[in-house]
């Protein structure tokens, strides 16, 4: 009897439990761009914060972000934390874009190589690690890049899938290696993972209404 790929049985049960999360929030593709690099080490209701003041601001755009001091853009990012650093990255962001030809549209960025192409020179930009390589390269280019964060490390280790000393690039390769290569699914798929680790699997995990309790060798 073949053997249930553990990969998609997990993500059936997350689904089931808590249902589609409509990821990533923002209204446009460099909205997520911004984003992805203002969430670096902060919670996103502070990302939300930063973004609004962006908004009010009219600095919600790469030329504007671009032509802003830098002490003027570190204080409309305030809310972010680390806003003298991302403010730098923010920058080299959009320089990379502007350099693009691509400050207008950032989404047409998506069109500028394959896949591999296109993360190798998010990779290069000032600030840009894997996981908001990842989260660009997912939630506003739609291209399918998944994306790994310490709440994948932690449930995926306690599942038994993960040894927990793994690489951001060796756990991406299993999770990509175990699905489809699909846009929706790796969107849905990581939206559901941090769900899980905010809601049950945290460090000191909420194992009794889990949805993966069935499926856990660590569970208590």
């Amino acid at each position: 009897m073949k053997r249930r790929n553990p990969w998609l049985a997990i993500y059936e049960r997350l689904l089931a439990r808590y249902g589609p999360q409509h990821w990533w929030p923002g209204e446009t593709p460099f909205e997520v761009m911004v984003g992805a690099v203002l969430t670096q080490n902060t919670a996103w209701g502070n990302v939300e914060k930063a973004i609004a003041n962006l908004k009010q601001a009219g600095a919600l755009d790469c030329r504007a972000i671009l032509e802003r001091s830098d002490a003027d853009l570190a204080e409309l990012i305030r809310p972010a934390g680390y806003f003298n650093v991302k403010t730098r990255r923010l920058k080299a962001l959009c320089g990379f874009l502007a350099a693009r030809g691509v400050a207008e549209a950032p989404e047409a960025l998506a069109g500028q190589g394959n896949l591999g192409q296109l993360r190798t020179a998010l990779l290069a930009v000032h600030g840009i690690g894997e996981e908001t390589a990842d989260s660009i390269l997912l939630y506003a280019l739609g291209r399918p890049s998944f994306v790994v964060d310490a709440y994948t490390r932690r449930a995926y280790t306690r599942l038994g899938l993960l040894e927990g000393g793994e690489p951001y690039a060796e756990i991406k390769r299993r999770f990509e290696a175990g699905l489809a290569r699909d846009v929706a699914l790796y969107n849905e798929y990581h939206a559901l993972i941090v769900r899980l680790g905010k809601e049950h699997c945290r460090p000191r995990p909420r194992c009794a209404d889990c949805p993966l309790l069935a499926l856990c060798p660590n569970a208590s």
